[in-house]
C-alpha cells in the first residue's frame, strides 16, 4: 500500500499524516488550538505540540478528539498505526528527545541512556530482567544504542549532564565495564559534544534531584520535563512545575564540581576501575 502524500506530494510517515489530519480537522471545525484543548481537557499548547510533532498522539487523547469531531474511531486508529520502539512510559519522551534543541539531564544512580556503552546498557537491562531471553535483552540494548545516535550531530542538541558521584561509584557490569563507560563519557566531553558536572558525596543533600530528570528545550515549543523511576516515567509541561525543576537543576549545578574538575574526577575513577579490572 502506498504511503500517504503530504501537501508537497512527498510520502509521509504515519506520524506526519496523523499530525496533518489533526490540524486539518481542527481548522475545518473552526477551532483554535486553545478551543480544541478545552474540549479534550488539555491545553492549547499541548494541541500545538501534537500538531508540530513534539508530542505523540496518544490513544486516550485520540478517543477524545474523535468525540469532538464525530469521526468514529478515525484518530484512535491513527494513534495506533505506528508502534513506538520503547516502553510506553518512555516512548513519548524519546520522541521529544529527538526534536529537542537542548537537553539538560541529572542522574543519581545510573549513567543516562544517551551515554551508555553497549556493555553497560546490557548490564543495566539484564539487572532489571534477570530471567529474560538473550534476544529480548539484545533488542533493548539495540534500542538504547540507537538513541545515542542523537549525539552524531556535532552541535545539536546542546547537552548538559549533572551526575551524582553515586553514578560513578555504582559498579554496573564490573570494573572493566565501568572503566570503558567512564572513558566514553570522558571522550564525549573532550570531543566538545557534551558538558558534564559531578555532584560529590561531600555536597550532602544539596544537588539531590531524584533518580533521573531531563529538561528538554525546543525551537518552537515550551520546555518539557521528564522524570523517571523504576518502570515509570512522567512528562511535565505545566510552566510552574517546569520552572521548579529548573531551579532544582540550577541548585544541582551550583553544588557540583566545575566541568574541568569533574572531567579530571571522572577520568581518575575510570583509571581506578581499569586498575581493578587488571587485578
Amino acid at each position: 500500500m502506498a504511503k500517504p502524500k503530504g501537501e508537497g506530494g512527498a510520502a509521509q510517515t504515519p506520524e506526519e499524516f496523523a499530525r496533518e489530519e489533526l490540524r486539518r480537522h481542527r481548522e475545518a471545525a473552526g477551532l483554535t488550538q486553545e478551543g480544541l484543548g478545552e474540549r479534550i481537557f488539555t491545553s492549547g499548547a499541548y494541541v500545538g505540540q501534537m500538531e508540530c510533532g513534539t508530542r505523540r498522539l496518544r490513544p486516550e487523547i485520540a478517543e477524545l478528539i474523535d468525540r469532538v469531531f464525530g469521526t468514529g474511531d478515525y484518530f484512535t486508529r491513527l494513534s495506533k498505526a505506528f508502534k513506538p520502539k520503547y516502553e510506553d512510559y518512555f516512548a513519548e519522551a524519546a520522541e521529544l528527545e529527538r526534536r529537542a534543541t537542548a537537553i539538560y539531564e541529572y542522574a543519581s544512580t545510573l549513567v543516562p541512556g544517551l551515554f551508555q556503552t553497549a556493555d553497560y546498557a546490557r548490564a543495566v537491562m539484564r539487572g532489571g530482567n534477570p530471567t529474560a531471553l538473550a534476544e529480548y535483552v539484545d533488542g533493548l540494548v539495540a534500542s538504547r544504542l540507537e538513541r545515542a545516535g542523537l549525539l552524531d550531530d556535532p552541535a545539536t542538541p546542546e547537552v548538559w549532564v549533572v551526575l551524582h558521584e553515586a553514578v560513578l561509584r555504582t559498579a554496573v557490569g564490573g570494573p572493566g565495564v565501568m572503566a570503558a563507560q567512564l572513558r566514553h563519557i570522558s571522550a564525549c566531553v573532550r570531543g566538545h559534544r557534551i558538558t558534564v558536572q559531578v555532584v560529590p558525596f561531600s555536597a550532602g543533600a544539596q544537588g539531590a534531584l531524584g533518580s533521573l530528570v531531563s529538561i528538554m528545550q525546543f525551537a518552537d515549543a515550551p520546555d518539557v520535563v521528564y522524570t523517571e523511576g523504576p518502570r515509570v516515567g512522567q512528562l511535565l509541561d505545566y510552566p510552574a512545575l517546569v520552572q521548579r525543576h529548573w531551579k532544582l537543576y540550577d541548585l544541582a549545578r551550583a553544588a557540583a564540581l566545575s566541568p574541568e574538575v569533574s572531567l579530571t574526577f571522572i577520568e581518575s575513577v575510570a583509571e581506578e576501575y581499569a586498575a581493578c579490572a587488571q587485578t
